[in-house]
């Protein structure tokens, strides 16, 4: 919560840094991405001459490689698709780009927090500024006060500066689960768990539907207001979802905890790679945050020291959880489940989710198995 005169120094400490992380990323690129030593050697003293402390510099040119590794890594897992395709040819044929906003990392030296007035002390090109305000909830400020580890990194999103802060919060002792709790993800049902609980995505889909239509209808419109209102809503409906995942995300980890179970979720890594489908399916594919859903339940649960075990996906839909018989025409609709063999009449995705538990309990037995052979 910076004054006036805090946030035009933060603004053009943010443009300058920023600046020079393009810098840097054109010579690594021209250079074939040396290692961060070597790009230190060509970069460091350009860097100084440009106004940057020794602190910040080192984490210009640091942030930088960390970004080529990311995008090698990217490249490595197939997320910039097939080699030759457009997109992996686009993101491998210049160098990358930071946006004037971006993140910049600072540590102790740059950055100090005073925790008891709510100020922050930080470094920026125009100087070391002092009584910077910060807001938080009081839970956050305890958890600051009492785990926060390493960097922090400050950004400017909408106008509004954030200093994103790294907690190491201890996890509690998982405990040997009694059973387990199957988690089916979907776009009608977000999540259907094996004991009942089911959370619609009904409202969710409106919300998506209607943010996109409204998005069509303005990006058509082309006009200096449409395009004010557009900038004014990003990234709303980002935060509606992720809301809504918290709260599913949740739910889910304290009814495992209060029954001492534990949670199998499907492993749905590459999904959008593997499934095919006709157009107007592909926006409500994309769209949904399945991955995000999982990782809130994981941290939730490691929190909560509930077990988290992931299954293979395959035949969940298609299997009768009561005689396990697998036949693609049991699926007789996206609600309904009909075995063909013994007659059984579900939800489909509460049958699946049973299937998820079922797999859950087999792939927690086998993991605590020994595998040492017995001696005689």
């Amino acid at each position: 919560m910076p004054d006036a005169v805090q946030v035009s120094a933060l603004k053009r400490t943010l443009r300058t840094v920023n600046d020079a992380a393009n810098w840097v990323s054109a010579v690594a690129f021209e250079r074939g991405v040396p290692r961060e030593y070597e790009l230190r050697r060509h970069t460091y003293a350009e860097l100084r001459s440009r106004g940057l402390g020794a602190q910040a510099a080192q984490h210009v040119i640091k942030k930088t490689r960390d970004a080529y590794t990311t995008l090698r890594a990217s490249i490595r897992a197939g997320n910039l698709g097939r080699p030759g395709s457009k997109r992996r040819t686009k993101a491998e044929s210049k160098p990358i780009v930071f946006r004037p906003q971006a993140a910049q990392p600072y540590d102790d030296r740059c950055l100090s927090w005073q925790y008891e007035a709510q100020t922050v002390s930080i470094w920026t090109i125009s100087g070391r500024i002092k009584n910077v305000r910060f807001a938080c909830s009081a839970g956050a400020l305890k958890t600051l006060q009492e785990h926060r580890q390493g960097e922090s990194d400050l950004v400017e999103r909408d106008g509004v500066f954030y200093l994103l802060a790294t907690c190491e919060v201890p996890e509690t002792e998982q405990y040997e689960p009694a059973h387990f709790i199957g988690v089916d993800l979907g776009i009608v049902n977000i999540a259907t768990t094996s004991t009942g609980h089911k959370s619609a995505g009904r409202d969710l889909n409106r919300h998506r539907k209607r943010h996109l239509d409204l998005r069509r209808k303005l990006q058509a419109k082309g006009s200096k207001s449409a395009k004010r209102l557009l900038k004014k809503r990003n990234r709303r409906e980002q935060r509606h979802a992720k809301n809504q995942n918290h709260i599913i995300a949740k739910t889910i980890v304290t009814e495992a905890e209060r029954t001492s179970a534990g949670i199998s979720l499907e492993e749905l890594k590459g999904i959008r790679q593997r499934v095919r489908l006709r157009k107007p399916q592909r926006v409500a594919l994309h769209s949904w945050a399945f991955a995000q859903l999982a990782g809130f339940i994981v941290y939730k649960a490691r929190r909560a020291g509930v077990p988290v075990v992931f299954v293979d996906p395959a035949y969940t839909s298609q299997q009768c959880c009561e005689c396990g018989h697998i036949d693609k025409k049991n699926r007789a609709s996206q609600a309904l489940f009909t075995c063909r063999n013994c007659g059984v009449v579900a939800h489909a995705d509460r049958n699946a989710s049973r299937n998820i538990a079922r797999k859950g309990e087999a792939v927690w037995t086998a993991g605590r198995e020994s595998r040492v052979p017995a001696t005689l």
